[in-house]
């Protein structure tokens, strides 16, 4: 029977992953396919509850408690890097544990995923439930990479991986810096599904914007040689309105060389030596909930 992993990070927000589970749980009831969960405990300083039910549907759900706080994309790589010791599965999935990757949508992910068999699928987003600004930020954060890198960004952690493109992307040192950045640029061949942005189960999100920004950034820097291309070529196509707006030439070529060398300086964050090293960080594993056959 093919097996599929549900890796999911979290941090603190235990109310919303236990009402996740739950909705796993009763999603793929209809779906002939044994289903696993590992969570990735990110250095929660809330206790882990002790009221998680039985599931009927999902064969174990084990928690893997990291000694420090990392943060979601690292958190991710870290449960990848684990699991790439032993892949006793034949997909993986990555869902958020706050409810926003909705789990309504597994089983059209999973539909997808089985017709195609051998195609990794993304949640491509295409209805979004946050503020306006946010979503301002969102269409902006869009624009500018595709400007520099060519890519139209339009999913997040939310997809299905196949065992293969798992493998290729556990080898790769710019999954430590960010996860979709990493799967648009090593695997590629991509299908996809729609995907509404849900509304959180509890609580708000409480990522500040500057990260946010930086979030935008480590995406970008997945591709900094073929940003240093582009911005070599805008930099140079700039002198053509040198003589008419020197002020202002000079002004945004200054502009591009910062965002160059910025977006340089973040992508240091790839490092296969982190990556792989992030083993290190798992305090002990802890088994929540075995299927009795």
């Amino acid at each position: 029977m093919i097996k599929f992993k549900i890796l999911i990070p979290v941090f603190n927000d235990w109310e919303s992953l236990n009402v996740l589970l739950n909705k796993i749980d009763n999603e793929v009831s209809s779906i002939k396919a044994t289903f696993s969960i590992l969570i990735v405990n990110d250095a929660s300083t809330i206790r882990m509850p002790s009221n998680f039910t039985n599931y009927k549907n999902i064969e174990s759900v084990i928690v893997l408690n990291m000694k420090k706080n990392q943060g979601v994309n690292k958190t991710n790589a870290s449960g990848i890097i684990y699991l790439s010791k032993n892949p006793d599965f034949d997909y993986l999935i990555l869902m958020d544990a706050d409810g926003e990757d909705r789990p309504e949508e597994l089983q059209k992910l999973i539909k997808k995923t089985l017709e195609t068999k051998t195609v990794s699928i993304v949640a491509k987003r295409v209805k979004r439930s946050e503020p306006l600004l946010f979503q301002i930020l969102y269409k902006l954060h869009k624009l500018l990479t595709f400007i520099f890198t060519g890519k139209n960004m339009n999913f997040g952690h939310y997809s299905c991986l196949t065992k293969k493109d798992f493998i290729t992307l556990a080898s790769k040192k710019d999954l430590w810096c960010n996860f979709s950045g990493t799967v648009k640029k090593y695997i590629k061949v991509l299908d996809n599904i729609n995907s509404i942005r849900g509304l959180r189960y509890a609580g708000q999100s409480k990522v500040p914007i500057f990260k946010l920004m930086i979030h935008s950034f480590c995406i970008i820097a997945v591709f900094k040689f073929e940003v240093l291309l582009r911005s070599i070529i805008f930099f140079l196509a700039m002198f053509l309105f040198y003589k008419e707006f020197p002020v202002a030439t000079i002004f945004f070529q200054s502009i591009l060389l910062i965002f160059t060398l910025t977006i340089f300086l973040i992508s240091k964050r790839s490092n296969m030596e982190e990556l792989t090293g992030s083993v290190n960080n798992i305090k002990d594993l802890i088994n929540i909930h075995t299927r009795r056959l």
